[in-house]
């Protein structure tokens, strides 16, 4: 398969999740312990959306966690830019777009969608997949509405170095085992390691928002910090 190096072709990261999209949801319940529907309810939860609102999920992979979104009533643009996850998020919903959710193509870094259409935009563990961070931080604030606010649930790092340490050695070495036994696959999950190693802590990536231009930058750990919760606002 198709194996993404820390350079982040978007060629090479598409055709990698395309490969493991049909496990990729079982994959994460378990590498993770069921914490990952832990971490995308609490994004969900501050993004706080309500009826009438318009919400981009990007990063979106299969759509799964999109829908959760829509409790209150608000519509959702999942859009991803492997099209191997979203066919099996199509397939599995019965259409592309279903329940409040519309499932779409599209990359971080043009995003396909006009100015100032969002009242909220979100992306869970895909920011650290993109190319360029910064360019997608300032695409997803081109693409929210003024008093619009953004919320980044991304893997981190945990404050205490000892743990942090221990944390990285099972990523290195224990997450790729387990992940081919699952997938059949282990590449992607190296890469997935590696990714998050290499991954700014918490308060670089609340810089890094800054200067992409959002303000009332704030974060949460969760887990620990294994995962963190950035939030921002759009003022202008």
């Amino acid at each position: 398969m198709t194996r993404a190096e820390l350079d982040k072709n978007p060629g090479d990261v598409a055709a990698m999740f395309d490969d493991i999209a049909a496990r990729y949801d079982l994959a994460n319940d378990v590498l993770s312990l069921g914490q990952d529907r832990l971490w995308r309810r609490a994004a969900v939860n501050a993004v706080d959306a309500y009826s009438g609102e318009l919400v981009l999920d990007l990063a979106a992979g299969t759509g799964t966690s999109s829908e959760s979104f829509t409790a209150r009533g608000a519509r959702v643009i999942a859009c991803d830019f492997s099209l191997g996850m979203l066919r099996v998020g199509a397939q599995r919903r019965g259409g592309a777009s279903r329940r409040g959710v519309t499932l779409v193509a599209g990359d971080a870094l043009r995003l396909p969608f006009a100015d100032e259409t969002f009242d909220a935009v979100t992306i869970s563990f895909g920011l650290r997949n993109v190319a360029d961070t910064a360019q997608a931080l300032r695409e997803l604030r081109r693409v929210t509405k003024t008093g619009g606010r953004l919320v980044v649930c991304e893997f981190s790092h945990i404050p205490v170095a000892a743990l942090d340490r221990l944390y990285g050695h099972y990523l290195m070495g224990a997450l790729p085992l387990i992940a081919r036994r699952i997938t059949g696959r282990s590449a992607a999950y190296e890469y997935l390691s590696e990714s998050i190693e290499a991954w700014p802590d918490q308060a670089t990536l609340a810089r890094m928002l800054q200067d992409a231009g959002w303000s009332r930058v704030a974060w949460r750990n969760l887990t620990l910090g294994v995962v963190a919760l950035h939030r921002g606002v759009r003022a202008s």
